[in-house]
């Protein structure tokens, strides 16, 4: 044996070594992690960097989470359920209704002025996942998390107070339900990703948009509109996400790592996101309120009796074009509730 073969004999056997002596190299897993926002954005900056760090700690350096940012990785934003499904993603956080039909069970947290509070209906929704969605829409991936962001409300360049100030505007809905309820009113809802909220406000192809006061201040909403319409009581709207990761990738982990994904997904997960993108929203609303912005507050009394003939058959299509339709809305709304309650005894999530 030549000495060159010697040494790369020798090489050989102190690799193997090391990969037996505690398989540290053979359980190494980069995960790469995609969505659609900027990364200074509340949601990757607040959530998911929360996450990722907690995967790399708890697996004790075996997992990397490789993160980006604002669609790096190509595509577009109705894509990333496929690019988690396809592969060309590890883990992918995104809007559910970005892809409308088919998780189409997630959207009874989306009807009109049916969440109160984000983390409630993000345990509602995380507890519903278990039971109806699981093994059935969404069998062809690893959800880590179920959530909700804080109410949705209007912003315009015109006050909206009652359904017939939005005759003739063209806004961006959130989902198509929020679009569906525009359509009904008179409004021309315009199908727009957020990252393109603020150019097409400022161009004047819509006239106003449908999103969480949290995601005004990245999109410098309140310097582009001057009008925000709340509502007390039940929002107007909110939109699910799902932080979904391939299956394969999770299947073919080490059991050990795979406690590591499993330990940082579910209920307490699903909830601290929810629980952090709605308090990101005070901060955000009073940039509106220092610029001195116009803020109507719609009470619930009221919202109810101008908007709730205009909600109800939305309710009653939902309800007829699902299995259970109208089960699945009274179990909602008992979990939010049941949730709320027990909110206290739910473990906290977070940095650790």
């Amino acid at each position: 044996m030549t000495k060159s073969a010697k040494i790369l004999g020798l090489a050989a056997g102190v690799a193997m070594s090391a990969l037996t002596a505690g398989g540290a190299f053979a359980q190494e897993v980069t995960l790469k992690m995609h969505q659609f926002l900027p990364a200074q954005a509340n949601v990757p900056k607040d959530v998911l960097e929360v996450w990722a760090d907690n995967v790399e700690k708890d697996s004790e350096g075996r997992i990397k989470v490789e993160r980006y940012h604002a669609m790096a990785l190509g595509g577009t934003p109705p894509e990333l359920m496929d690019q988690a499904i396809d592969g060309i993603a590890d883990v992918v956080w995104t809007v559910v209704g970005y892809t409308p039909g088919r998780y189409p069970t997630t959207e009874v947290f989306e009807l009109p002025f049916m969440v109160s509070d984000a983390r409630e209906a993000s345990c509602a929704y995380s507890k519903m996942f278990d039971t109806h969605m699981k093994d059935g829409e969404f069998a062809d991936l690893k959800i880590v998390g179920t959530w909700v962001h804080g109410p949705g409300l209007f912003h315009t360049n015109e006050p909206v107070e009652t359904p017939e100030d939005l005759k003739g505007m063209k806004i961006r809905g959130g989902s198509r339900l929020v679009n569906d309820l525009l359509t009904r009113v008179g409004a021309e809802p315009i199908g727009m990703p957020v990252p393109a909220v603020a150019e097409g406000l400022s161009k004047g192809v819509i006239d106003g948009t449908t999103i969480p006061w949290e995601v005004t201040y990245a999109l410098k909403v309140p310097e582009l509109v001057t009008n925000h319409t709340e509502f007390e009581g039940p929002a107007l709207y909110n939109l699910t996400f799902v932080l979904a990761m391939n299956k394969e990738v999770y299947e073919g982990m080490s059991d050990e790592n795979k406690a590591v994904i499993d330990a940082n997904s579910g209920l307490e997960f699903s909830v601290f996101a929810g629980g952090t993108q709605a308090d990101a929203d005070g901060p955000a609303r009073q940039v509106a309120v220092d610029l001195g912005n116009n803020i109507i507050t719609v009470s619930e009394e009221d919202a109810k009796a101008a908007w709730g003939p205009i909600v109800n058959p939305i309710y009653e299509e939902w309800a007829a074009g699902m299995e259970n339709g109208e089960e699945l809305i009274e179990e909602a709304r008992t979990l939010m509730e049941q949730c709320g309650e027990d909110m206290a005894n739910i473990d906290t999530y977070g940095a650790h």
